[in-house]
């Protein structure tokens, strides 16, 4: 899990830098509108929401715009989206799954499809890819927060399964259902966590050479550069010279 975590907490930075500020803040207010139409728009009540809201925040998303966002779920003339899981293979045979909210759901399923299919790997029907990931809640925060073992004890007694921690921070894995209840303990202890979510878990990562693994990097953030895309993962683990390369970027 760690060179996989690095791998993350390095495109995650990357992205911040490189990321057109206002497609960002679109995909994470359209995250917001469904999660509060979805559900109840008290953050407090809709775990959901509250996860998109701590998104939002952690790309620094001004107050108002996720307001304006909550509000937009009541309104008669709300976009409805649909959301749509697509599998494949990219490059090296590396699993990728890719989770979209789309308004056209033709639209979306060919540009996926294309940029698989550029990238020299190909889409495959739901479920071809997901049974090598395990669908699980994950809690992020700063290590400024605490440090390893009380974060681990902490995380223990609050019916999580997992803690990893690193110079990056603290992350807390937990079955799906137990999420909300995890976060409510650990926020108990530390404060509001920098993110809170469902996530892909990769069981198993796949090493793939520097070639494959800049194809694969191509691949990953044209899928994230789509309009559509909220969240794309993969189970493969980059080498420690192209980690090293992308850290020095």
């Amino acid at each position: 899990m760690a060179g996989h975590s690095q791998f993350k907490n390095i495109m995650h930075r990357k992205g911040r830098q490189d990321a057109v500020r206002s497609k960002l803040f679109s995909k994470l207010a359209r995250e917001i509108t469904v999660s509060a139409k979805m559900g109840l728009p008290d953050p407090s009540m809709n775990a959901r929401l509250r996860a998109a809201i701590l998104a939002a925040r952690a790309e620094n998303m001004p107050k108002d715009n996720i307001e304006r966002a909550i509000k937009k779920a009541a309104g008669a003339d709300t976009e409805n989206y649909e959301e749509i899981r697509y599998e494949g293979y990219g490059p090296g045979g590396v699993a990728v799954i890719v989770e979209a909210l789309t308004d056209n759901r033709n639209r979306t399923a060919s540009e996926v499809r294309s940029f698989f299919t550029k990238s020299g790997g190909n889409l495959g029907e739901t479920g071809s890819v997901s049974f090598m990931f395990d669908r699980v809640g994950l809690i992020e925060y700063d290590a400024k927060k605490a440090d390893g073992d009380a974060m681990m004890e902490a995380a223990i007694e609050a019916g999580a399964d997992d803690v990893s921690s690193d110079e990056d921070g603290h992350e807390v894995v937990c079955a799906a259902e137990n999420l909300a209840e995890v976060q409510k303990l650990l926020e108990a202890k530390f404060g509001e966590p920098r993110k809170a979510a469902l996530v892909w878990r990769p069981q198993n990562t796949v090493a793939v050479d520097d070639d494959t693994a800049e194809k694969l990097l191509r691949l990953v953030e044209n899928l994230e550069d789509n309009d559509d895309v909220q969240t794309v993962t993969a189970n493969f683990e980059l080498s420690e010279a192209m980690l090293a390369k992308l850290s020095a970027e």
